[in-house]
């Protein structure tokens, strides 16, 4: 009779290989077996460890979403001025908001799939909020929503646009929405 391999860490290699499946052949695209294969697991364990492939994408995004916020928070430390914060949303637009293609082909299958999950919309939504409570330790809690939008719709237009976008023009746009400070 064969020995059981002692393989603490399965559950999270099969979730981060599920990520990276995911940023390669989509949320359509991946399959158990792609996964297993990633993970390099028996696809037994996909059915040991998860109620189906939706409940693995769901945990898989819920990890994307918090590495992607821990970055996002980093980001912000040190930013004390407007000044500051001008330049901090600037560089994090200009910078693919901390991420890379990767990331961003993960979060846009996230944002895709969630138009018709609800679970994976719970996801977005504390993503978001994470995102707006960053801010507000700036600005008020509408200026939050404004840039945290303003953030997403910038990087996915230069993410998806053919040409260059300025950093000069990021600056000027991001330095109106921020607005003056109230007095």
């Amino acid at each position: 009779m064969p020995t059981r391999r002692h393989d603490p860490d399965r559950k999270a290699r099969i979730i981060d290989a599920a990520i990276e499946v995911i940023a390669e052949h989509g949320v359509a695209g991946t399959t158990h077996r792609l996964i297993a294969v990633a993970a390099d697991v028996p696809l037994g364990s996909l059915t040991y460890h998860f109620s189906g492939l939706e409940d693995l994408r769901t945990q898989a995004f819920r990890r994307h979403a918090r590495h992607m916020s821990v970055i996002y928070e980093a980001h912000f430390r040190g930013v004390e001025t407007r000044e500051e914060l001008v330049e901090a949303v600037t560089d994090l637009i200009d910078g693919d908001a901390g991420a890379n293609a990767h990331d961003w082909a993960i979060a846009y299958e996230l944002y895709l799939a969630a138009l018709r999950d609800p679970a994976l919309r719970e996801i977005t939504e504390d993503w978001m909020r994470t995102s707006r409570s960053v801010l507000e330790r700036f600005v008020d809690p509408t200026t939050a929503r404004g840039v945290d939008a303003l953030i997403e719709g910038l990087v996915m237009h230069k993410t998806l646009s053919t040409g260059p976008v300025s950093r000069q023009d990021v600056r000027a746009i991001v330095d109106r929405t921020i607005g003056t400070p109230a007095s």
